[in-house]
């Protein structure tokens, strides 16, 4: 399956981009929806690794550890989803005053 060790690729090299892009802007609204962004992509990275790591050794102790990292990955995810619609909408409305 190499589908899985490139999406963990892009996943980290995109979630490394937008925590450095993080610390180039001033206004907090933006560096907020970057780092909701970047939490997304943390997110998909974890759920992947995990599932990658038990395709890959197929043991109860990877099955554990999958379990794990998939529900980190997607609490990580779920929440930088929902940060990001929130202060996509607070951008919104400040760009319409």
């Amino acid at each position: 399956m190499i589908v899985f060790p490139i999406v963990i690729i892009l996943s980290i090299i995109i979630y490394v981009y937008y925590k450095f892009s993080l610390l180039r802007e001033s206004d907090p609204l933006i560096q907020e929806i970057k780092n909701a962004k970047a939490r997304i992509f943390l997110g998909i990275f974890m759920s992947m690794f995990g599932i990658n790591q038990y395709l890959f050794y197929q043991t109860q102790i990877a099955l554990f550890i999958t379990i794990i990292f998939l529900f980190f990955g997607i609490v990580q995810g779920y929440g930088g989803i929902k940060r990001y619609l929130h202060y996509k909408k607070e951008l919104r409305k400040r760009n319409d005053s």
